[in-house]
């Protein structure tokens, strides 16, 4: 005998509750995650790159707590041992040593000028920046020792009425980020007037390296 066709229907009806509750299940992650990766956090200290998740370096000052080189915890010599003269100049490593008890860094130029003495009077330009290598920097630990090359242009080079020379015994020198200075004894001829801009500088100096040059 068939069957009235609305009993047919509501039969279908039935039967289609639950493969859709099955249909609907199967679209869930395993283990119940959702299938959509979470935002990122500003200042989070991971981050997800093509579904693999990797530590975010931390900042080097804040991992390795090194602070930068205060003036009072260097020692400034110039190594004239280890000069070397070329087309009209000389070449000598200007070398800062860490003489505290706990280590630090420097990070790119010096500044350097010839003076009268400790707390005397500027001769001449401060030296100019040689760019001659990229900065880097250079961490010190106790009683080690880093190098700036100094070049320092012979004062016979120069017009003597333009650059009056005198015979220098000083160099005053500024660490990277510091206002205060220390001196070097360093015996040479220097312009004591300042050359025309022109000219420039009878000085100029590169960034720090690792080492006593």
């Amino acid at each position: 005998m068939k069957r009235p066709v609305s009993a047919v229907l509501a039969s279908t009806a039935a039967l289609a509750g639950p493969v859709a509750l099955l249909v609907a299940c199967g679209t869930s992650s395993p283990g119940g995650g959702s299938a959509a990766s979470p935002a990122s956090t500003p200042g989070s200290a991971t981050a997800t790159t093509s579904g693999s998740t990797a530590s975010a370096a931390p900042a080097t000052s804040a991992s390795t707590g090194v602070t930068i080189c205060a003036t009072s915890a260097l020692k400034a010599a110039v190594n004239t041992v280890r000069g070397s003269a070329a087309a009209g100049s000389v070449y000598y490593p200007l070398v800062l040593s860490n003489i505290s008890g706990s280590s630090c860094t420097l990070f790119g130029y010096p500044g350097v000028s010839f003076v009268t003495g400790p707390s005397g009077g500027q001769l001449g330009r401060a030296a100019t920046r040689d760019p001659v290598v990229p900065a880097a920097t250079v961490t010190l630990a106790p009683g080690q020792a880093a190098h700036a090359t100094l070049k320092v242009a012979q004062a016979g080079n120069y017009d003597p009425a333009q650059c009056r020379p005198v015979t220098a015994h000083w160099l005053k020198i500024f660490p990277p980020d510091q206002t205060a200075a220390l001196y070097a004894r360093f015996t040479t001829q220097a312009c004591s007037a300042r050359l025309p801009s022109g000219i420039g500088s009878q000085l100029s100096v590169s960034v720090f390296q690792p080492g006593a040059g």
